[in-house]
């Protein structure tokens, strides 16, 4: 069975669909089968990973809401390994529709049942809120992967995440686990980023990928190609730093500290 890990922060820009495009185009690259659930109605992920914009595509909101086969809304991306389920702005409505349905909380995590079995990792790239699109993917992962920005204000916002994960282990996923915290966005240039970076390793004693996103032109760039950073420009800072973090989780998983 694969491992699921859900990309999770409620707030905005601190990286998380930079690093679900990034990290599953690394791991695809190691020869990884690796499955991409795009949950935000904005579906930067759907369109950083090369899938325009199409009306009558389906989408994950055609399997969550419309009970669509997840086989059926499955795409292809440019890496063979790499897989899509994309998302649109039908998603927008999702959370309202969803409040009517018996045992809303599982939605997400039945149908990655589904297709469990088909890959090495799933990883979901979750909305920038704590609602119930977001609850069903921390309900449906083995891991949450937490990206934090280097940044005067990089707690805010953390300890409501790590309550709300305290109560879905008690309530709905027993086994969910930190996978990890990711810094992101670090300019080494500043002394704001050393001292964010010591101070949340501190916070987080153990919990810190030894990893660290760069703050990086070619990186900003690849999304406005639909191309994730490895096939964009594999020799720069960023690509360097995402393969390195595709290595550190798959170490984790050789160790079996999961």
């Amino acid at each position: 069975m694969g491992k699921t890990i859900a990309i999770a922060n409620q707030k905005g820009g601190v990286g998380k669909t930079t690093t679900a495009i990034n990290l599953s185009a690394a791991l695809a690259m190691a020869d990884v089968k690796v499955l991409v659930v795009d949950t935000d109605a904005q579906g930067n992920c759907t369109s950083g990973l090369g899938a325009s914009k199409d009306p009558l595509r389906k989408s994950i909101y055609h399997s969550m809401i419309l009970k669509e086969p997840l086989a059926q809304v499955i795409l292809e991306t440019d890496l063979d390994n790499l897989k899509l389920i994309p998302s649109d702005k039908s998603l927008t409505g999702a959370a309202i529709e969803m409040i009517e349905l018996p045992e809303r909380e599982f939605i997400l995590k039945r149908l990655l049942d589904q297709v469990n079995g088909q890959f090495d990792f799933i990883l979901v790239d979750s909305p920038p809120a704590l609602n119930i699109l977001t609850l069903n993917c921390l309900v449906a992962a083995n891991y949450v992967l937490i990206p934090i920005q280097c940044e005067y204000f990089a707690l805010e916002g953390v300890t409501d995440l790590l309550d709300t994960l305290t109560r879905i282990k008690k309530s709905f996923n027993p086994d969910l686990a930190i996978l990890g915290i990711l810094l992101t966005m670090f300019d080494e240039r500043t002394n704001l980023s050393s001292q964010v970076r010591e101070d949340l390793t501190g916070y987080f004693e153990g919990q810190i990928f030894k990893t660290v996103i760069p703050r990086n032109v070619r990186l900003a760039e690849a999304p406005s190609f639909g191309k994730p950073i490895i096939t964009y420009d594999i020799r720069s800072k960023g690509a360097e730093s995402y393969i390195s973090l595709a290595k550190e989780i798959l170490n984790h998983e050789k160790k079996g500290t999961g």
